[in-house]
């Protein structure tokens, strides 16, 4: 008779508390040792992270909040600087590139790195996805690969970089969730910060076309609603 092993926890995920990273959190919820939020001064940080421990514990994930409060006092973006700064409209319009916080990934990713060799973990997840490629470019393909490479060759054991969702949409991770029963209502995209998601800033609206696509119910509470 067969023993079936279980998977080695083997990985650091960087975890928003958002769609996407708790998408991937559940997904490969065998292999994660360690769940980390960083707190870089964005307007929705608080509700976000409240997410990602609500998820977290439910798990029985360990969790850790790293404070990176530098980038919200030296750093240029409107996502550090109010909501009301925040732009209305897509992600392919040009406003939106106000949002990006300069090397955002880059910056956590090399602390997940830290963290993962400093544990003896092998691998660090990261949730970015195909819509973000057009105004992120800490998100992209060439980036990805990059970071990876910079991950592997500059830690003893070669911690590696995986991102599962460079390639996909987000209405393909809202099907993928879904389908593993996660409760986007304990979840939080928006850039604004509010108590409930403004549905008029980039995120709400990539989210609420996400699940129609999807054509998944969205149980997120917008204003005016």
């Amino acid at each position: 008779m067969e023993t079936q092993t279980q998977p080695t926890k083997d990985s650091v995920i960087i975890y928003s508390g958002g769609l996407d990273s708790t998408t991937l959190l559940y997904e490969e919820r065998e292999r994660v040792a360690l769940a980390v939020t960083f707190d870089y001064g964005s307007n929705h940080a608080a509700r976000e992270q409240a997410c990602a421990e609500w998820h977290c514990r439910r798990l029985d994930i360990e969790h850790v909040a790293i404070d990176l409060a530098f980038m919200g006092r030296h750093f240029q973006s409107s996502l550090l600087s109010g909501a009301e700064a925040i732009p209305e409209g897509r992600y392919d319009d040009d406003n939106m590139r106000s949002t990006v916080v300069p090397f955002r990934n880059g910056i956590m990713l090399s602390i997940a790195c830290g963290l993962a060799e400093s544990r003896g973990l092998r691998r660090v997840l990261m949730a970015n996805h195909g819509g973000d490629h057009a105004i992120y470019p800490d998100c992209r393909p060439e980036f990805v690969f990059a970071m990876d490479t910079a991950m592997r060759t500059g830690t003893y054991e070669g911690v590696e970089l995986a991102t599962p969702y460079t390639a996909l949409t987000k209405a393909d991770i809202v099907r993928r969730g879904a389908q593993m029963g996660v409760d986007f209502g304990h979840t939080y995209s928006c850039y604004r910060g509010g108590e409930h998601h403004c549905g008029r800033c980039g995120t709400c609206t990539e989210r609420h076309e996400a699940f129609r696509l999807a054509d998944v119910e969205d149980p997120t509470v917008y204003d005016g609603q």
